[in-house]
């Protein structure tokens, strides 16, 4: 099954979702129950809560904006899968305060640590989260990318401040809190009590590619992902990725 959230989107979340769903579904031979229970933190409107629940899984995402929940409402009403999700408010820090330890079989921690002010303590409750052997899914901003999108604008300034600063940063007026390497996700989940399963390079080509080529070129939209693809479990490309998916399994 394909990421339903086709074309142009397809290229911020293909690589993901494929992964994501090949992992829920060893999870579920594994276990022998059709239908896991999932905890997406920080999903917001249901990006990939609602292809879970697709799926035939219960999901609860956790957010802390009512927008996003109330957006969310919205969307899983649409998609009919009303019965299978639940949005709640709250945070990662705060996160059991709404939801039970213990008591998933896969969490979604996608866009949440580049926000938090403590990112270890953000990734060790998506851990405390799961049930023994569970499935960790963790997205989060890469410094590479940045520092070469900057580069290649002409920022050459801005680039380096951002190779340089502890946040990976790259100026005051930056949208982005924190970016990390693939080194330190990969420390950050394996402390937290989570086995390495793969590290993916998200978005390695398609923010450096104008709109107007894949929009216009006959069939350079799924050229793209597959080559997107393609890259995305090569080591040499995580380094310029503008997003790195790290999935693991919680250590039973």
């Amino acid at each position: 099954m394909s990421d339903p959230q086709r074309p142009r989107a397809s290229l911020r979340t293909a690589v993901v979702w494929d992964v994501l769903e090949e992992a829920l579904n060893r999870r579920v031979e594994a276990t022998g129950r059709k239908t896991l229970d999932v905890l997406d933190t920080g999903g917001g409107s249901g990006n990939f809560a609602v292809p879970v629940a697709r799926l035939g899984h219960r999901v609860t995402v956790v957010d802390p904006s009512p927008n996003a929940l109330f957006a969310l409402e919205r969307r899983i009403a649409e998609a009919d899968v009303a019965d299978r999700v639940r949005g709640v408010q709250g945070d990662i820090h705060d996160l059991f305060d709404v939801v039970e330890r213990g008591g998933f079989d896969a969490v979604l921690c996608h866009g949440v640590l580049e926000y938090v002010e403590d990112p270890a303590e953000g990734v060790r409750h998506a851990v405390e989260a799961l049930r023994p052997d569970g499935v960790l899914s963790l997205l989060a901003a890469g410094l590479g990318g940045a520092v070469l999108a900057r580069a290649l604008a002409g920022h050459f300034n801005q680039a380096l401040r951002a190779l340089t600063d502890p946040a990976g940063r790259w100026g005051d007026a930056d949208p982005v809190p924190r970016r990390f390497t693939a080194e330190q996700l990969t420390e950050t989940v394996e402390a937290a009590g989570v086995e390495v399963g793969a590290v993916h390079g998200v978005r390695v080509f398609a923010d450096l590619v104008p709109g107007v080529l894949v929009d216009t070129e006959p069939g350079a939209l799924d050229a793209l992902n597959r080559l997107e693809a393609a890259a995305a479990e090569l080591p040499a490309f995580h380094s310029v990725a503008t997003q790195l998916h790290v999935l693991g399994q919680k250590r039973g």
